[in-house]
Formats: structure tokens, C-alpha cells, sequence
């Protein structure tokens, strides 16, 4: 296959343009991918334009700055998560903790959505900017959402104390890989987590 020609950095060209949806959605694609196989500070807005089949000028064209890239990604890639809070909402309070913790475990429990994960949150532990982007979704577009849900004093403490519950068990099985709790069975897990969860989400 012969080789593209290279251009130099300005705008997009025209054929490109016009491919405008399929390229996006190539850039986005390979985004994730780059950032997921080299994390943040490995990842290049040129590795990702070449990743995608496309000039770098288009990757800067559609997002701005790697930032911006990752943000972009991620906010793709982390939406499965972002329906958290509809499972507040879903029943009662008294068996909120139970309902939010079988989401969360069956969203890592995912192959394809734990992939993604594992790259956004080995990022964000080793890149500010990358925990800044991460902060900013989680914060705005998850914890928030679950508190709003809540309508209970001290709901946003209450949203983020449930939060750093699972994401530190999170870490110690899906990142760390510490055994047992690594090979444990989900079930066992979310049975003697989400009392713990219940209980940060709405004990007086």
C-alpha cells in the first residue's frame, strides 16, 4: 500500500473534512486505544493521528490539545459508568447500596468497559492533567448526579464516601490485582460491600 503523502500542520484538508463523522470517530477510536496501550504522558496527539489513518492537524482540528483528546475519549469511553445515578432512582433507599454496587461491579466485570477503565484510571493516577480531566467528569457528571438523587443531608459526602468505597476495591482488584481479592467470586464481593455502601449512602 503506498504511503500517503504527507502535509504539513494547518487545516484539514478537504477530503478529510468531508470524511468528517468516519474520521472523528476513527481519532476518538484510536484515542482511547493509544491511551489505554501507553497511558497519558506516553501518548502523542501525532501517535493518535497516525493510529487513526489521518493528519495530526485534523486530531487538532476536532479536539485542541491532547487534553482536550483525552477528555473527549474518555467521556465516550466512561459512559456505561455515567448511568450510575438512574440506578438511585430505580427503588427504594433502603436498597440503594445493593442496586449501586452490582452496577458498578458489573460495569468492570465487562471485558470491553474494564479495558477502558484500566486506561483512564492508570492515566489519571499518573498525570495531573489526566486526574484533572478525570476529576472534572467524575465529579460534574457522576457523583453530583448522585447526590441530586439522594435528597438527604450531606448527600454530596455521602455520594463520594460510596465512591471512594468501590474505587479503592477497584484499585485492589482490577488495577493492583491483590489476592484474594483479585480471583474472588463478584458475587461474594458486591455481598459484603454493599451494606457498606448502604450505609455511607443513607445512614443517619
Amino acid at each position: 500500500m503506498t504511503a500517503a503523502t504527507p502535509r504539513r500542520r494547518g487545516r484539514p484538508s478537504r477530503t478529510e473534512s468531508a470524511d468528517a463523522p468516519a474520521a472523528r470517530d476513527r481519532i476518538l477510536e484510536a484515542a482511547r486505544e493509544e491511551f489505554s496501550e501507553r497511558g497519558y504522558d506516553k501518548t502523542s496527539v501525532r501517535g493518535i493521528a497516525k493510529a487513526a489513518g489521518v493528519d495530526s492537524a485534523l486530531v487538532h482540528h476536532y479536539f485542541g490539545t491532547k487534553e482536550q483528546v483525552f477528555e473527549a475519549a474518555i467521556s465516550v469511553a466512561f459512559a456505561p459508568a455515567l448511568d450510575a445515578p438512574k440506578t438511585v432512582e430505580e427503588g427504594p433507599l433502603d436498597s440503594v447500596g445493593e442496586r449501586l454496587t452490582r452496577f458498578f461491579f458489573g460495569v468492570w466485570e465487562t471485558p470491553a468497559t474494564r479495558t477502558t477503565l484500566l486506561a483512564i484510571v492508570r492515566s489519571a493516577v499518573n498525570n495531573e492533567t489526566a486526574a484533572a480531566v478525570f476529576r472534572r467528569i467524575v465529579v460534574a457528571q457522576l457523583l453530583r448526579r448522585i447526590a441530586g438523587r439522594l435528597d438527604l443531608p450531606d448527600a454530596e459526602i455521602r455520594a463520594e464516601l460510596a465512591a471512594a468505597q468501590l474505587v479503592g476495591i477497584a484499585m485492589l482488584r482490577y488495577v493492583i490485582r491483590v489476592d484474594p481479592l483479585a480471583s474472588a467470586d463478584p458475587e461474594q464481593i458486591i455481598a459484603r460491600v454493599a451494606p457498606v455502601v448502604q450505609a455511607h449512602l443513607t445512614r443517619p
